[in-house]
Order: C-alpha cells, then sequence, then structure tokens
C-alpha cells in the first residue's frame, strides 16, 4: 500500500493536469513557497498560494497549454517527497523535454514548500527566455 502522501502527490499532479485549483488549495499550505532555479523569466521563489498560482497560470500562458508532466515514480513518507518526471512545452517554434525532479516538503497533511530541478538548466532556462 502507498504511503498516504503519494496519493495526496497524485492528487495534486492530476489536479494540476486538469487546472483544478480547487483541488490544489486544499492540498497546499496558505503560506506555499515553491522554488524555481534558473534566470529564465519563470525562475525565482513564489511565496502563497497566490504568487504559486500565478506561476503556474505563467508556465500555461507561455506555452499555449502545451506544458504537460509526465510522472515516472511518485516517492513519499511522512515529511517528503519525490516526483521523477519528463516535462515536455512547446513555444515560439521550440521544443522542450527536460527530466526533473520535484522535492517536497509537508507539514501535517498538506505540502508547504516545492524545489524543482531540471537535468538540463540551460535548456530550460533559453526555452522560457
Amino acid at each position: 500500500m502507498a504511503h498516504q502522501n503519494v496519493d495526496l502527490l497524485n492528487r495534486g499532479y492530476d489536479a494540476f493536469e486538469k487546472g483544478d485549483l480547487d483541488t490544489l488549495r486544499q492540498l497546499f499550505t496558505e503560506d506555499i513557497a515553491f522554488h524555481v532555479p534558473g534566470r529564465s523569466q519563470v525562475a525565482g521563489d513564489y511565496r502563497g498560494q497566490d504568487e504559486v498560482f500565478g506561476f503556474f497560470g505563467r508556465l500555461v500562458e507561455l506555452t499555449g497549454g502545451s506544458f504537460k508532466i509526465e510522472r515516472h515514480h511518485v516517492l513519499a513518507d511522512d515529511s517528503h517527497g519525490s516526483v521523477l518526471s519528463t516535462t515536455t512545452a512547446q513555444r515560439d517554434g521550440k521544443n522542450l523535454s527536460v527530466k526533473g525532479v520535484d522535492i517536497f516538503h509537508f507539514q501535517g497533511d498538506r505540502v508547504s514548500e516545492i524545489w524543482t530541478f531540471v537535468d538540463d538548466q540551460y535548456a530550460d532556462d533559453e526555452f522560457f527566455g
């Protein structure tokens, strides 16, 4: 049987795919922090649900809705989780395909902090400009 936080992460990724912010609001703490490395226009630290959802909206906007995350493996325990994935997107005639890992910190039964990393940060920065 999978750990309850594996289920939480899968529900979150399913909700992201559908644009279901109501479900994500229930899964994230109000003061969630999301850390995106790099030098592109989407890099930075996003704090609070409004900023994080604004970041999600920007990803969809910049990629014309083509931003997709294919989950390969989801791991979690009581305090931390990780999702191994491949992210793909199209933008301005360019294609992005990067392998990544998202790291999660849980506070009770909610996600309180996220760090995201990709295998080719240069490609990610160039794609998002």
